[in-house]
C-alpha cells in the first residue's frame, strides 16, 4: 500500500513520523521473506493515538512490526502499511533491581546490558533475536525461563480503547508462548524486576546457552526460530525429526538439517513456499502422531 495524499503526508511529518515508501519487508524479517509496502517509523510514543486516528480516517489498514524475527510475511504488494517504533537512546534505564526498557530495544543487547550491572535471570534469552516488545508479546523463553516471570509493568497502545495504557504484571496472563495482549495491541515499554547476580556468574550462563544454540540451531541461515509450538509434554522438533523430515523442502524453503523445528530460507524462498512446507509438515505430524501442531511463527497473509 502506498500513501500518496499530500495532506496526509504533511500530517505524518507533523507527528514526527518518518515515511519510508515502497519498503521490502524481506529486508526487515529474519526469514528474508516479505512483500512491499510503506513503512512508518515512530519516534514518539505519544504520537501513536493521533497516527492511528489519522490512518483510520483515511481508511489505511496497518500492522505493527517489531524486529521481524518471528514473522512470515506474504509476498507481493501488501494491502496495509507497517508501523515500527524507533528505539530511543538510551533504550534501557536501571533503577535498582528495575530495568525500564523500551519495547523497540534489542533483546540480546538488553540482557547483556543488565548482566553488566549484575542483574540476571534472563540469560536464556541472550541468543533469541528480535526486540523486547516481540519477546513480551509471545512470552519468549528458553532453557527453563520466560520473560513474563520478570514483568512488573507494561506500557502499550491498546487498539480497543485507542489509548496508551499501563498494565501491572498481575493484569497480564503469561503462558507458554502466549500472552493476554490483543493482536492489535502495540508494546511500548516494560519494567522488568531482575534478581541480583554477579556478572561473572551470569556470563557463565550466557556462554552455556550460546554453546547450546550454536550446536543445535542453524544460526547462520535465514529462519524465524521455531515454526511450531511444542505440544504439552512433547517436542515438535523431535516428532518432525523422527518422521525423517529434516531436509524436506518446497522451493528454497527447507526443514533445517540441524534443528527440525527450524525452517530455513536457503536462497529466494517465497511465502508461498514456506507456507506449503509448514502445511506439509503439519499434515505429516498429524498422520504420524495424531498431534495437531500450532504455529509459533506469526503469519501475515495479504
Amino acid at each position: 500500500m502506498r500513501i500518496n495524499d499530500r495532506k496526509l503526508l504533511t500530517q505524518l511529518a507533523e507527528l514526527g513520523v518518518e515515511l519510508r515508501p515502497a519498503t521490502k519487508l524481506s529486508e526487515w524479517t529474519s526469514l528474508g521473506i516479505g512483500g512491499t509496502t510503506d513503512l512508518l517509523r515512530i519516534s514518539n510514543h505519544e504520537s501513536i493515538p493521533g497516527l492511528l486516528q489519522l490512518l483510520d480516517e483515511n481508511q489505511i489498514p496497518h500492522k505493527f512490526l517489531g524486529g521481524g524475527s518471528n514473522l512470515l510475511v506474504e509476498d507481493g504488494e501488501l494491502p496495509w502499511v507497517v508501523l515500527q517504533l524507533v528505539p530511543p537512546q538510551p533504550d534501557v534505564v536501571l533503577e535498582g533491581h528495575l530495568a525500564h526498557v523500551d519495547a523497540a530495544g534489542d533483546l540480546g543487547r538488553t540482557v547483556t546490558f543488565c548482566a553488566k550491572h549484575d542483574l540476571g535471570g534472563m540469560e536464556g534469552l541472550i541468543g533469541v533475536p528480535g526486540t523486547v516488545g516481540g519477546a513480551l508479546r509471545m512470552n519468549a523463553g528458553a532453557y527453563g525461563m520466560q520473560i513474563g516471570t520478570y514483568v512488573r509493568e507494561v506500557k502499550l497502545y491498546r487498539a480497543a480503547t485507542r489509548q496508551i495504557e499501563t498494565l501491572r504484571g498481575h493484569q497480564i496472563s503469561f503462558e507458554y508462548r502466549h500472552t493476554s495482549f490483543a493482536p492489535d495491541d502495540m508494546m511500548l515499554a516494560v519494567i522488568l524486576e531482575l534478581p541480583s547476580k554477579p556478572y561473572n556468574e551470569i556470563l557463565k550462563g550466557i556462554r552455556i546457552c550460546n554453546e547450546k544454540r550454536r550446536s543445535s540451531q542453524p544460526l547462520g541461515q535465514k529462519s524465524a526460530g521455531c515454526i511450531f509450538k511444542n505440544p504439552p509434554g512433547a517436542s515438535a522438533g523431535r516428532m518432525i525429526d523422527e518422521l525423517g523430515l529434516k531436509g524436506l523442502s518446497v522451493g528454497d524453503a527447507r526443514v533445517s538439517d540441524r534443528h527440525a523445528n527450524f525452517f530455513v530460507n536457503t536462497g529466494h524462498a517465497s511465502a508461498k513456499d514456506m507456507l506449503a512446507l509448514i502445511a506439509d509438515v503439519r499434515e505429516r505430524v498429524q498422520k504420524g502422531y495424531g498431534v495437531g501442531l500450532e504455529n509459533e511463527v506469526v503469519v501475515w497473509n495479504a
